[in-house]
């Protein structure tokens, strides 16, 4: 391998990522540079020591594994610092509707519009349109329905903004729903 600094190179593509990079996409772009002279274990060692150089205090942001992939984020310490910032700036909320919609999706992917309508008991074209824009949610493909109805899931996008892994990490209705919100009485 040529002398490189490849933590330098993984820190500026981790930097430059909007979203989470994954290990496979590191070494397709440093191999297309460096003629295929890095693989995947060189790759786990320089983010291994990129996340041991943003563990100590002198930085407030941490290199974070989300999404089957690394992202830098702001350390937990500054959480209330930079949510002042983003709540002045935040211009793009989701409606109530965009976020009932978006909560449907998740929970129940692959899912049509059609299905989201009827959970929702109102339309849904709206709240769909701006999740697209909003590219929280993705097209899947088509049912095997008549018709053909489009299938829509959450994106990568979706992921990264609530901090997950994978969709097993949502919160489970069981843990949400409070006891007090039933109607009866409870049989023993």
């Amino acid at each position: 391998m040529p002398q490189i600094n490849l933590v330098n190179h993984i820190e500026a593509l981790i930097f430059s990522s909007v979203q989470s990079i994954t290990v496979q996409e590191i070494l397709l772009a440093l191999n297309a540079i460096f003629e295929d002279s890095c693989n995947e274990n060189q790759i786990f060692e320089s983010l291994a020591a990129i996340k041991e150089k943003y563990a100590s205090n002198n930085f407030v942001i941490e290199l974070v594994n989300l999404n089957n992939g690394y992202q830098f984020l702001t350390k937990k310490e500054c959480y209330e610092t930079v949510n002042q910032l983003q709540l002045h700036r935040s211009k793009k909320k989701l409606s109530q509707a965009a976020m009932e919609t978006l909560a449907i999706i998740a929970y129940r992917q692959p899912i049509t519009k059609l299905e989201i309508e009827q959970i929702r008991g109102v339309n849904s074209d709206y709240s769909v349109q701006r999740l697209l824009e909003k590219e929280l949610i993705s097209i899947e493909g088509k049912a095997e329905t008549p018709g053909r109805p489009i299938l829509y899931t959450t994106s990568g996008l979706f992921m990264d903004y609530f901090g997950l892994n994978n969709l097993s990490q949502l919160p489970q209705l069981k843990d949400i729903a409070k006891e007090e919100n039933t109607i009866g009485e409870t049989a023993e």
